[in-house]
This record gives structure tokens, sequence and C-alpha cells, in this order.
């Protein structure tokens, strides 16, 4: 499969056991770019398995992998770099966007990378000791791949680096702040392209006060005012807030202290406890798949699911208040657009606040799930970040483009 390359977007998403890659084309929509394939290689280092596919239908590949060549990201790259030869052979002009997690303090807009903004990501490493490092070898994995290309990185915190100051800091000696440790908020990608996807669609939420629940394997929620975040139930970490399908969320740091005093345990072992043993998974003794967990008649799983319900309906009180109001909330993320049993958990009795569902229309995920009389408007929007992500790689590259002429 041949396509005209120049402006071409590759988006790239490498995580701890996962490679997500979507291509886009030059287009005459709005935004001058047309989805033109994307895919995944998922169970990296276990069972790795391939899939692929585009809006036409002229691809459509699902394939298991190699667990010995496909035991690492670099392994997962080497066999997408050499799968896009194939169907989209001599790449050239492309420009190649970057999901990066943490930008830290320094970085609250896309960047191009450099040596120097390179050795900057490597910095971070230790506020996103789950994801960094793996967003970092795909950086240089595409690096060497497409020497000539313009490399962006685009950061899950970005969005969030305009939060008043109360809700950005820790009630810590004030020299922590100024070193970095205080609250970033993360899936800012999500919730930057849900934010615009208002402003196409739904002006007078885009200028009033809503609250976006990004519910997947990560999870959290984003206060946004006029488009601006003004709260995160996500902190300093990716650990903070909802539980996730193997996070802990919100924990009192005495726990912690417990652990390391009582039970001697070390940073390493506690750092595997709250990112891979927890949330879902550890509540449930299960799995952390929500779809496994809601099929099941095994009581602990029904736990599990009120415990993350639970923790949902807390913090649409909490960002309601940091908003002073709410005209709308916004389901997203694989839990929040596919699980109508989870919306209605969440929305039911919170005509406090305003909001009225409509149950047929949640149980059949329409767009709207508020009743037409709802004060509160309920939506279900599917996220992009990857179209995010490759419209700030080509409002970058074309505006340093003009700046160079």
């Amino acid at each position: 499969m041949t396509a005209s390359h120049s402006r071409t977007v590759l988006v790239l998403n490498a995580g701890s056991s996962s490679l997500k890659f979507a291509i886009f084309t030059p287009s005459d929509d709005a935004d001058g770019l047309a989805d033109l394939c994307r895919g995944q290689i998922d169970g990296i280092g276990a069972v790795p398995r391939f899939k692929a596919s585009s809006p036409d239908g002229a691809i459509s590949d699902k394939l298991d992998l190699d667990p010995v060549q496909v035991s690492a990201q670099p392994g997962a790259m080497a066999f997408l770099l050499g799968w896009l030869e194939t169907h989209f052979p001599g790449l050239v002009g492309l420009t190649v966007g970057h999901r990066v997690v943490h930008g830290g303090v320094s970085y609250s807009a896309p960047v191009v990378i450099d040596p120097t903004v390179r050795d900057a990501l490597n910095a971070f490493k230790p506020l996103a000791p789950l994801h960094q490092p793996h967003n970092l070898s795909g950086i240089d994995a595409a690096i060497e791949a497409f020497p000539d290309a313009a490399q962006v990185a685009c950061f899950d915190t970005a969005f969030h680096r305009n939060h008043p100051w109360v809700n950005d800091t820790f009630a810590l000696p004030r020299s922590f702040y100024e070193e970095g440790v205080r609250r970033y908020g993360f899936h800012g990608l999500s919730y930057e392209y849900i934010s615009d996807r208002l402003k196409g669609s739904w002006s007078e939420l885009a200028a009033g006060r809503v609250v976006v629940a990004h519910l997947g394997n990560g999870a959290s929620m984003c206060a946004i005012k006029d488009g601006i975040s003004v709260g995160s139930t996500m902190g300093f970490s990716a650990l903070d807030g909802l539980p996730m399908g193997t996070r802990c969320g919100q924990i009192d740091p005495g726990v912690l202290l417990y652990l390391m005093g009582e039970r001697g345990m070390s940073a390493d072992e506690i750092s595997n406890l709250l990112y891979k043993e927890s949330g879902l998974k550890g509540l449930s003794g299960i799995g952390h798949d929500m779809r496994e967990l809601e099929a099941s008649d095994d009581p602990r799983a029904a736990e599990a699911i009120a415990y993350f319900v639970f923790r949902i309906r807390r913090e649409l009180g909490a960002m309601a208040s940091v908003l002073q109001g709410l005209d709308g909330i916004i389901f997203t993320g694989g839990i929040g657009e596919n699980s109508a049993h989870i919306r209605s958990e969440v929305l039911t009795g919170t005509e406090w606040l305003g909001i009225e569902m409509d149950k047929s229309a949640n149980a059949a995920s329409a767009e709207v799930i508020s009743t037409p009389t709802s004060r509160v408007k309920a939506l279900v929007l599917k996220t992009n970040e990857e179209l995010m992500i490759a419209r700030h790689c080509l409002r970058l590259t074309e505006g340093r483009a003009a700046a160079a002429e």
C-alpha cells in the first residue's frame, strides 16, 4: 500500500507492555489530517500480539508474534518498523509524534526533540517509572529509524500546567515544590482532545464547567473551566486519585511508612505493589480487566467494581466543588466509552448535582445520556489521543517551517 507521505505524521505511544501507533496523512479535513492506519502490539514480554487496520479496509492484520523477539520495547519497535516498511515503503517527509507521559515543570507544550530535550526527559524517569523509560525507548528507536524526521514530544502533563497554585502543591516545605514535588496531573492529551471536541460540537459546555472522566486501565478525572484544566485527581505520579487496573489510586502515606517500617518492604517492592498488584486486580484477586470483572459472579469482583464507582462519585463531587458548579460530565476512555453499567452506577443518585440520566440512552451508549430536562449534560465521547498528537506535530513543524522562510 502506498500513499503520498508529504506532511505524514507517525504517532507512537510506547508503554510498559504495549506499543500503539497511528499514521495520519494529508486531507481536506479541518485538521488537514486523515487517519490512514492504526494498530498496536499488546502483551510485550509475555504473549505478544499485533493488530492493525485501515479505515478503507485495505489493511486488517492480526498476528501472534515471537515472544523471544518481542520480549521488550526494542523488539516490538523493530517488528513495527519492518511492518511499516512493507505496507508503507519509503516513508519520507514525515514527522514522528511521541506520547511522553511526563514533561515535568519545564514542558507545558509539545516540543521538537533534540539532545538537550532528550536528556531532560530522561531526568523525569523517577516521576513516571512505569511509563517514561518506555516512552524514551520509542523515541530512541524512531530517531534511529527516521534520522531525518522531526521528532516531537507531546506530554500528558502539559494540559494541566496552568492549575492554580493551591491545586498544584502539597502541604510540604516550600522547597520541595520549588524542586518539582507538585501535582502534575496526567491523561492531558485525552482531556485536551475532549476539550477540542466540545469547542466544535458543544460550545456551551466548552465555555462552561465540565468534569471529564477518563476511565480505562489508567483512570483519572479532570475539572475543566472554559477549556482550561483547573483540577485533576492525579497528582505527583500516575498513582494518585482513582483506583485503576493495577494501580492503587489514593492511599494514606502512613500505609507506605507502615510497609517500610513494619513489613520491611523496599522501595522497589512497594513500587511493584502500588503500580502492578493493586487497583482492580488487587481488590478482586481476579484480574484488572473491567469486562472480566463485570462478567464474574465472584463477590470480590463486585466489591472491586463498587470501590471503583465509589471513588469516581467521590471525586465527581470534589471536582464540582473545584469548579464551583457543574454544567457537564463527559465519560471517555475504554471503560467510560463502553461500560453502560459503570456509567449507570456512577450517575445513579447524582440528581443533587443536577444530573438526570436517561437509562435507555445510556444502555445504548448514545452520545447524550442525560435527559432533555437535565440541568447538567452527561455525554459519552470517544477520545483520540493519537489525533491530538498528530495535530500538535503538524502545528509545531509547520510553524517552524514558516519561521524559517
